[in-house]
């Protein structure tokens, strides 16, 4: 068992121990098992959704520090020690500001469409490995599901500007469908690479398939290289970050799709904006950077007397997780925002051919002594 998440891992049982022998005492009948299990459920879904919302919360505290380290700023440091209750006071103004519905929005979709954008990003986690036994649901068709899942978010984007009543919205949210729907094409034949090096679509398999003794060297970013560059900058254009974020140009129109949002309507586009981050970042570092799998080769490891460097271990999905989410704001802090014919000419005129070629130079590929990463 990974040594960070021991204790974790031995508070739970023990509170899991704990609930079971009161609900079996409660319950008393052949009922019982079903109860105790949906209740683990929950219990494992909380432990995935209350450090997704605290790292969000912190990827905005840490985005403001490097982007200002980069602009030779200081960045965020008043509130609290180093600035680091910064995120807490952001959040309680936007739970004090009010929600204004427009007059002419129609009110039941104005609401469901922050839902819809926020749901696909918590749901997507349900298949993501975080160890060798740690996921919540195990499941062969994993890839298929984040493909099934992630897809739907632009809706919550076509139901925000549609629902507002307001031409700036409704522009912002058809320009923000068309970037994603074009290259959510690309993300997809990224997959069916990931699918083809992994023989699998259990996200766990993928992993497995890119372990060895070689560390870094068995991981698909070598056979996939390619893909992994398209996967990652479609990720970008996915979540509307900056150099791809056409849809907020506030010098064009305005705040985009939720222009007309405030509070904590728009506090959640806000969380499911960065929770997409960290989804994509996590998906990168799991189909293309060996997921747990340490980038240390064995044969290293052991020549310097430190074969623990070659262990798999949750620490390295969450040390890869992290320098890809960084990428993220080093594009802003570096890229100007690109036109909208450029960002179409992109997505249709060069990614999707890339991928799609791709599966044919990767399919031949394998036929041939050259395909070294079977298992």
């Amino acid at each position: 068992m990974n040594t960070l998440l021991q204790p974790f891992v031995s508070l739970g049982n023990w509170l899991w121990g704990v609930l079971a022998a009161v609900i079996v005492w409660i319950v008393g009948h052949e009922d019982a098992p079903a109860v105790l299990y949906a209740i683990k459920v929950l219990l494992l879904i909380l432990c995935i959704v209350v450090p997704l919302l605290l790292s969000v919360a912190y990827l905005t505290l840490w985005e403001r520090k490097l982007i200002g380290w980069i602009q030779v700023r200081i960045g965020p440091n008043r509130v609290g020690p180093l600035g680091l209750l910064q995120p807490i006071a952001d959040g309680l103004k936007l739970l004090v500001k009010e929600i204004i519905v427009p007059t002419g929005a129609n009110k039941f979709l104005f609401v469901l469409a922050p839902v819809m954008a926020i749901m696909p990003a918590m749901a997507a986690w349900a298949v993501v490995p975080f160890g060798p036994e740690l996921v919540l649901a195990d499941i062969d068709a994993g890839l298929l599901y984040i493909m099934a899942i992630t897809s739907m978010s632009v809706y919550g984007v076509i139901i925000a500007g549609w629902a507002s009543n307001s031409k700036y919205a409704f522009i912002g949210a058809l320009r923000s469908a068309a970037q994603m729907v074009s290259y959510e094409l690309a993300m997809g034949f990224a997959l069916v690479c990931v699918l083809m090096a992994a023989q699998s679509l259990n996200l766990g398999d993928v992993v497995r398939m890119q372990s060895g003794g070689w560390g870094f060297l068995n991981w698909f970013w070598i056979p996939l290289f390619p893909i992994l560059l398209v996967y990652l900058i479609s990720g970008v254009a996915e979540t509307n970050r900056s150099p791809f974020d056409v849809a907020e140009g506030e010098s064009e129109i305005v705040a985009g799709f939720h222009v007309e949002y405030s509070g904590m309507a728009f506090a959640v586009f806000f969380l499911a904006e960065y929770a997409n981050m960290i989804l994509i970042s996590t998906l990168t570092s799991v189909m293309f950077l060996g997921g747990w799998l340490s980038p240390v080769p064995a044969v290293l490891a052991d020549a310097v007397g430190l074969p623990w460097l070659a262990a798999p271990n949750f620490g390295w999905l969450v040390v890869k997780l992290f320098v890809v989410v960084s990428s993220f704001l080093w594009f802003r802090a570096t890229f100007p925002r690109y036109r909208y014919d450029q960002i179409m000419r992109l997505g249709w005129k060069v990614f999707l051919p890339l991928t799609i070629g791709w599966i044919v130079v990767l399919g031949a590929w394998m036929q041939t002594p050259l395909w070294v990463w079977w298992k």
